[in-house]
């Protein structure tokens, strides 16, 4: 059963504050970070740091995951290695332009002193360069081989590599691009996940962006301040209606005189048996959106992402 996706929190490692509080944040996952927000001179603190973390109990997020410093700077090699035997579900690799970049992490991974029976994290790329956007297939397809889950659009990055203002106008800029991340993703099996929302103490902003960023069809959105979880969670969580027709669908397909139909009339409306298909699936899936479990083992324990 694949986990929610809807609310993903960046938290930045350097900051004792906001580290001691992360394990209490009803976000879907949390990404301790290494690289953007945190300096040169910091760097092997807070790694130290996020494996410190990595080791508190009663963590509320399903997921935790670790953003490693780009593969291109002398800091990602001990950060693999490091983080590759801990209590983590998730490494995030930032600028990801090609399927190499993933193989050459993944073997780095390998060499680091594993423990045993306890499986590899996954991998969650971010597509924030243009020659990232131009190799999402070549990225994508390389999931079954690399242990890649997710791509994360990195907007901010993305638009400044672009030299195009994509922030601002709905993000007129990017849509393109936007679009193309979700394309890869739903191509291969992937989850998607949207860019961040600077602005944070504008929750109109933020609710319009994240409703932008669902009708691409993310699953959820990357975010930088707790402010943003629960919105993020109404937002790109399943409303009473979409479960009600969820139910309905499935009660229409059970009626002794639609047994065994492909296509069914619901309500004036045609339904196929793919329908059928996402209606199971939403509602299999709403225990794993309140499910809050109390320590990491019992939250890494079958709830990889899909």
């Amino acid at each position: 059963m694949a986990i929610s996706l809807r609310s993903v929190l960046f938290v930045p490692t350097a900051n004792p504050k906001a580290l001691a509080r992360a394990p209490g944040l009803n976000a879907d996952a949390v990404i301790l970070d290494l690289e953007d927000a945190v300096s040169a001179s910091e760097k092997d603190e807070a790694r130290a740091s996020a494996l410190r973390a990595l080791r508190l109990e009663r963590w509320k997020a399903p997921l935790r995951a670790v953003r490693i410093n780009a593969l291109n700077t002398g800091w990602a090699e001990a950060d693999l290695l490091a983080f590759a035997p801990a209590e983590v579900d998730v490494l995030v690799i930032p600028k990801v332009e090609n399927a190499a970049m993933l193989q050459n992490a993944r073997a780095i991974m390998a060499r680091a002193a594993l423990v045993p029976g306890r499986p590899l994290p996954a991998l969650w790329a971010m597509v924030e360069t243009p020659r990232g956007v131009l190799n999402l297939k070549d990225i994508a397809a390389s999931a079954a081989r690399t242990g890649l889950t997710t791509l994360i659009a990195g907007t901010n990055d993305l638009a400044k590599g672009l030299g195009c203002d994509g922030l601002k106008n709905d993000r007129e800029a990017l849509i393109s691009h936007l679009s193309a991340i979700v394309l890869a993703a739903r191509g291969y099996g992937l989850m998607a996940l949207d860019g961040v929302y600077n602005a944070f103490g504008n929750e109109k902003g933020f609710a319009r962006e994240a409703r932008q960023g669902k009708q691409f069809g993310y699953n959820g959105k990357t975010l930088i301040h707790p402010s943003q979880i629960e919105p993020a969670n109404v937002i790109f969580g399943p409303s009473e209606a979409v479960i009600k027709r969820a139910k309905a669908i499935i009660r229409a397909f059970k009626l002794k005189n639609n047994a065994g139909k492909g296509v069914i009339s619901l309500d004036g409306e045609m339904v196929e048996r793919l329908h059928l298909h996402d209606a199971q699936a939403l509602l299999d899936s709403l225990p794993v959106l309140s499910a809050k479990p109390s320590s990491p083992a019992s939250s890494r324990k079958g709830k990889k992402p899909s």
